[in-house]
């Protein structure tokens, strides 16, 4: 029997060792090549706004890259109901949508679920131009021309404001219109529309006079107590991939906090991804401001973190929706958010 030399002993644990290191991704100086990044896809629920900016921005400075992901699309969608129908069905594997709505879509079986409330409050409101109809209160809305379309986050979001200040449908005259409702109001075919601060307000404010020039309604000072819009995905994601579900929502939120400390370049990265919107500058601009001065933070956000939900918060939006009956059945509330994403990013808390 031959005793093995120490100097091949060495060698071949060298060996051994070496080849860990490979396996381990590159250490001790290997040249191992690096895993391939996730490859996902994002569905907005409607055309680009200020609160969209994380995902670009997420982009732009290789914070997804960062935790091993490759976002191959940030698709422009046409309402938050169909974003949750998609998001349901896996056309993409995360969205942005109203969360109100995505309750509403559970109640139907569609299998969403909320990762972080961006919106901690809705930034919904009733919106008249202030020459012409000045609001004081929901009743003033009463036979007014009201435009709304039949579907959709801002419909819920009318009955259950109406419902809440003791008014129906009938106290209006509804005109049947597709969004955007802005040009409807501009041109004075309707009188009063319902919209986001943080989206419809700065884009009307820029084409009707500057500030000042709306009167507006918010939907959380006379009611409608709810979340606003926020990162979804569908529970196949959550049981299947938590590994990637969780680094993408670590870092979506380190992109949010790049976009609360830095407006204005979060929307010049919005803009480089999306050219058209050049001359929208400022109204990207004031959409952001807007979220960081009425709807970013909340008690939860400080506790937790931004993006964080809490299951109080949760039962009051749904006890809204079905009060006012923009809602037909309850839903397990504990199943239509994953607030452990948030919590275990340690994200920014204000």
């Amino acid at each position: 029997m031959t005793t093995p030399s120490r100097r091949s002993v060495l060698a071949r644990l060298g060996a051994v060792v070496g080849g860990a290191a490979l396996v381990a991704g590159g250490l001790a100086g290997t040249t191992a090549p690096a895993a391939a990044a996730d490859q996902v896809g994002v569905q907005l629920d409607y055309v680009v706004r200020g609160n969209h900016a994380m995902f670009f921005v997420g982009q732009e400075k290789g914070l997804f890259a960062k935790h091993g992901i490759e976002v191959t699309a940030i698709r422009r969608g046409t309402g938050s109901a169909n974003t949750m129908r998609m998001i349901g069905a896996g056309n993409a594997e995360f969205g942005f949508g109203d969360l109100p709505t995505l309750a509403i879509a559970r109640s139907q079986n569609v299998p969403v679920v909320a990762l972080a409330a961006v919106n901690q409050k809705s930034p919904m409101a009733m919106i008249t131009i202030a020459a012409k109809h000045k609001l004081t209160k929901p009743q003033d809305l009463k036979g007014l021309n009201f435009a709304v379309q039949p579907s959709g986050s801002t419909y819920i979001f009318t009955k259950a404001f109406f419902a809440a200040n003791g008014m129906t449908e009938e106290d209006v005259k509804r005109a049947t219109v597709s969004p955007p409702y802005e040009n409807y109001l501009l041109l004075g075919r309707v009188d009063a529309v319902p919209g986001y601060i943080d989206a419809e307000v700065p884009e009307l404010e820029a084409k009707a006079g500057g500030p000042g020039s709306l009167s507006i309604l918010l939907g959380s000072d006379w009611g409608y107590k709810a979340y606003g819009s926020g990162l979804i995905t569908s529970e196949k994601m959550i049981a299947d991939k938590p590994d990637l579900v969780q680094r993408f929502v670590t870092a979506y939120l380190e992109a949010f906090k790049f976009v609360i400390e830095n407006p204005p370049e979060a929307v010049d990265i919005v803009i480089k991804a999306n050219p058209e919107y050049a001359p929208k500058r400022d109204v990207l601009l004031k959409q952001i401001e807007a979220d960081i001065a009425a709807s970013f933070f909340s008690e939860d956000t400080k506790a937790n973190g931004i993006g964080a939900m809490s299951k109080e918060a949760w039962e009051s939006t749904t006890k809204t929706l079905l009060d006012q009956g923009a809602m037909k059945q309850p839903i397990d509330v504990s199943a239509a958010f994953a607030g452990q994403f948030v919590k275990a990013a340690n994200a920014l808390r204000r």
